[in-house]
Parts: C-alpha cells; structure tokens; sequence
C-alpha cells in the first residue's frame, strides 16, 4: 500500500485527452511486476465489475498475481451461484485456479509446513493430501446439529477438570470433558476397571438422546472415509500393519468444552491402551471455530538427536468450523501429534456464545479391555505407548507401568514389548524387561 501511495501519479484525463487504453490492453503491462495489487485489483474489477472484491482477491492470488490468467479463469464464474456458507470455513484457493495446457484439473503444487512456522488448511482436498485426517463440513443436517448442540452444553455445565500428576505435581487439565458410554453395566465397568492419566474417572454418563442418535451416522461415514484412505493414500491400496480389518463400531464418546479462547489442550497423542494399535477417532466439533494443529513426530538419530529432515516438525492448522467431522485416521496417534491452541480471539456461535464442544467417538475394543493387558508390580494396568521419537525400534509397541502418573504414588521400572498380528490383535505371553526403549 505503502509503495501505491507513493508511486508517481499518472496524468489525469480530461474531456480534450486521448481515452486510456481499455482494461485488456493493459493486462501485459501488469504482468510485468511492476504494478501494485491494488491496480491490479481495479483492473479486475473493471473487467468483471458483477464480481466481489474479496473474490477477485482470491483469484488474482491464486494466478500468483497474474491479471490476465485470474481474469480468463473468472469467465466461467457464476456470480449468482448459491454457495456453501460455513461458518469459520474458507474455500480453497485451488478452486479458482485454471491450468494454462487447458486441463480439466490444476496440477497439484506440492506444499509442506516447515518447522517454526504454520500451514493454514481449510479446504478438505488439502486435509487429506497433507494430513492423517479427512474433513466433512456441514455433516449434520442443521437441525441434528444444534439440538446436538444444547443437549451437550446443559451437560457441560456440570463437566470437570481432569487431574493428574506431571512432573511431581498435581495439574488439572485446561478444559473440561466427561465420557459418555452406552449403558449403566459399561459405565460401573469403565469406574472400576478403567485407568485415564494414572486414576479412574468418577464421572461418567450415558450416551444422551442426540449423542446415541448420531452415533451410527458417525459410523458409517468413518468406515466409509476409512476404505477410501486405504484406496487413495496408502501404498498399493492396502490398510496398514496392525491396522484393524473388522469394522471401525464406535462404543464411547469423550466429550470435551473449551470456554472461551483460552481454553486449550496441549501438544499429545491419545493413549492406545484401550483403542489398540492403528486407533482412528470420529470427533465431532460444534459452537465457536477452533484451530486444531497437527505436527508430525519424526525420529531422530542417536548422535546427532537430529531428524532426517530438518525442516520437519512444522504445524499444519486444520480449521474445524461448527458442525463439521474430523475423522483422525489409522496414522494418527502413531506418527503425529495434535493440539487445540489457544485463540486470540474467537468469533461468537449464536448458540454456543464462546464455546466449543468437542464430541470423540472411539471404539473401545474387546481384546483390549484392562482384565486383558499387562499388569505391572504397582498392580497397575499398564498403558499402551509407542516408540516415535527415536529411530531405534522406531514403531515398536510397548507396555510401561503409569503409577507415576497417581498423585501419590511411585511408579515401577516394568517394560514389556507389545506385539500385534497384522490386524492389531494382540500376541501374548511376552518377556518382561525393566529397560525402557
């Protein structure tokens, strides 16, 4: 803006003065460089003056500034056309974009985030091409999704702070939750068999009205989402080792608030210990947008503590707007980490007001249940981990004692591989060592 108001004006035209040129004469001076995108902008405008600035913007973008390729790709625009309004969702550029051989389809321009700085990701094509997670907008009809909405906000009102211990103190977690299981049985089992973070959960419910509702279009929609994965993203159209060949069937739902732009959770994976290897989560997000970034874990070598690539570990932001699906797929929990940030401002939902309800629909599986998996010498079911960070036994599955994690209570020195066939079903009878990986 600066360097347009400065520039040299041009001479102003009057009645006497030979007409400027019209605006398609003027396209090959403005693909030199030379002039500002404001100009560039007018001359758009002037050429497709039905069409609104924001868009134009958006087109000159997307043909790097290119009046007369943004210009030619805007001819098919219908400035009529009825979009899909989502709030806290923007279209992708790509849409825009016309390749100059005459293609139907713009060849894909590899991007990547880079490590310390933030790849922003809205459209759901980027999602599934640049992370382990697909992204559906508009999932429930409107209606299922509001009253979704309120039945989980009056719930929230009496939600908790999770706790546990982090560096020999008792922290609470930033937000609050509470898990949601099918029927009083599975509620009095997950109470007295079922350890999060080191303790039991004292408060857990059962699947409300819209929650139990919902549950099986979540199912099919992630089953469908996790045989398209497998054909289009994963080598020779195969489902990865220890990847589950039944049926993904979703049994329980944690259900998470964020109040206000504060309100966070911090960089982790979900714990396996109950979800088996390969995990992939169906989570629902309704109220205020919210960013969730996503970061690659790449391992590192033991000289150097360096990664193969040093400018990995970049974020990638995938902005969930209300009412939309994430499906976290089979990669997730091994390969990357993810977080909710903190905001620095929020625009209001017109129900939630500042909130953001997070709904996880995970399928707890049978082989996987606490009577079922190692015991370590604190008499503590052990939790599932996996080796991510060091390119020794990078993958390996292993079984490590979480009494640390009870305020308390001191942990023991159990380590125990953790195999698994190739559909994830686990392989028992393994050597117990006190060495971790």
């Amino acid at each position: 803006m600066e360097a347009f108001l400065t520039r040299p004006k041009r001479k102003s035209t009057h009645v006497n003065a030979t007409p400027e040129p019209e605006p398609e004469a003027t396209l090959e001076h403005a693909e030199d460089g030379e002039e500002s995108t404001e100009i560039k902008l007018a001359m758009l405008s002037s050429l497709h003056p039905l069409i609104e600035q924001e868009t134009l913007l958006d087109v000159l973008l997307a043909h790097d500034g290119s009046v007369s390729n943004a210009s030619e790709s805007l001819k098919s625009y219908r400035p009529g056309a009825k979009k899909n309004a989502v709030i806290g969702h923007q279209q992708s550029l790509r849409q825009y974009a016309k390749p100059s051989d005459g293609s139907l389809s713009p060849p894909k321009k590899k991007t990547k985030s880079k490590k310390g700085s933030t790849l922003h990701l809205y459209d759901p094509e980027d999602v599934a091409e640049h992370t382990p997670c697909t992204i559906i907008h508009n999932f429930l009809p409107n209606e299922l999704a509001d009253d979704l909405l309120r039945e989980l906000l009056d719930e929230a009102k009496s939600f908790e702070q999770i706790t546990f211990k982090l560096f020999e103190n008792i922290v609470a977690s930033p937000h609050t939750s509470c898990l949601f299981l099918e029927s009083f049985e599975k509620i009095q089992e997950q109470k007295h068999d079922y350890f999060y973070n080191g303790g039991m959960l004292n408060d857990v419910r059962k699947l409300t009205p819209t929650l139990a509702k919902v549950k099986p279009i979540v199912q099919e929609t992630v089953n469908e989402q996790i045989q398209n994965r497998i054909k289009t993203r994963y080598p020779g159209g195969k489902k990865l080792r220890h990847q589950p060949f039944k049926p993904w069937v979703p049994n329980a739902a944690f259900v998470n608030c964020y109040a206000g732009a504060q309100q966070n959770v911090g960089w982790h994976s979900d714990h396996l210990t109950y979800l088996g290897p390969r995990a992939v989560i169906g989570s629902i997000s309704l109220g205020v947008a919210r960013e969730f970034r996503v970061r690659k874990i790449l391992p590192r070598d033991a000289e150097t503590k360096r990664p193969d690539d040093p400018d990995g570990e970049g974020q990638i932001s995938i902005h969930l707007p209300h009412n939309s699906l994430l499906v976290m797929h089979a990669e997730m929990q091994e390969e990357w980490k993810h977080s909710i940030s903190p905001a620095l401002s929020i625009d209001p939902h017109p129900i939630a007001g500042n909130k953001r309800i997070n709904i996880t629909y995970r399928d707890y599986r049978a082989e996987m249940h606490p009577s079922l998996t190692p015991r370590c010498h604190c008499k503590v079911p052990c939790v599932l981990r996996v080796v991510q960070r060091k390119k020794e036994n990078h993958g390996k599955y292993f079984w490590m004692c979480y009494a640390s994690a009870i305020p308390d209570k001191d942990g023991c020195t159990f380590f125990e591989w953790a195999e698994f066939d190739e559909d994830g079903i686990p392989i028992r009878n393994k050597k117990t060592t006190s060495k971790p990986p």
